[in-house]
């Protein structure tokens, strides 16, 4: 399997996200916001970061980047797409998921481990989990307060979308939402980092399993 790690001006975690490709065992390059294809790749990591130095609002001068389009094509083909903090803000303003991130409720940046409470372990991305299994992944963000309006909410509830919750909600989320997932199930977005979250001696190795499980999930189905 081959990661394609995009980087736009202001990415600052795609070396993390290369790293757990690579210690998961899969390939990895990384790809220019300017490039227009992604031939060659079987999935899309979308790091954190402040794209564009966060202007107009996080990941919106980022959701029309060149590469964008391919990246909308490799979700309608079923391919997996994963957005980590501003990655997760760039897949909402594209319209690959529902809602929005706000600023946090105290308007104060907020850089800890969060405990996490997998509600949703059917997923490409969380199916090594226990169901309701606790997880611990570093939080680092200004605007990760999820919104969506109460019909918004009920379809993701009904669609089984919702993956990940806050055990202790750091930024105001609605409900706690901490990561979801589009309809299909291939495009997941979260504002944890599991991408800092591979060893143990750093503090916690929870995010191990959501990479292994991205491609185990692609060599059942290609190998």
């Amino acid at each position: 399997m081959k990661f394609a790690v995009l980087k736009f001006p202001g990415s600052n975690c795609d070396r993390d996200m290369y790293n757990a490709a690579i210690k998961m065992g899969a390939n990895a390059e990384y790809v220019d916001y300017r490039n227009e294809s992604l031939a060659g790749f079987d999935g899309v990591l979308i790091p954190g970061g402040f794209s564009f130095g966060d202007y107009l609002r996080s990941g919106a001068m980022a959701s029309v980047a060149p590469i964008i389009n391919e990246v909308k094509r490799f979700a309608d083909e079923g391919k997996p797409v994963l957005g980590v903090c501003n990655g997760f803000q760039i897949l909402t303003e594209i319209g690959l998921l529902p809602g929005a991130l706000l600023y946090n409720d105290s308007h104060l940046f907020v850089s800890r481990n969060e405990q996490l409470k997998v509600v949703n372990n059917n997923t490409p991305f969380t199916k090594l989990y226990a169901q309701d299994e606790h997880v611990v992944y570093p939080v680092a963000h200004g605007e990760g307060h999820y919104y969506c309006t109460e019909e918004t909410y009920d379809d993701l509830v009904v669609n089984n979308q919702i993956i990940l919750t806050y055990v202790d909600n750091p930024n105001g989320s609605f409900n706690d939402i901490a990561g979801i997932v589009n309809k299909k199930g291939n495009v997941c977005g979260m504002m944890p980092h599991p991408e800092r979250a591979l060893e143990s001696i750093l503090g916690t190795d929870s995010g191990v399993k959501l990479f292994e499980a991205m491609v185990n999930s692609w060599r059942e189905q290609n190998v």
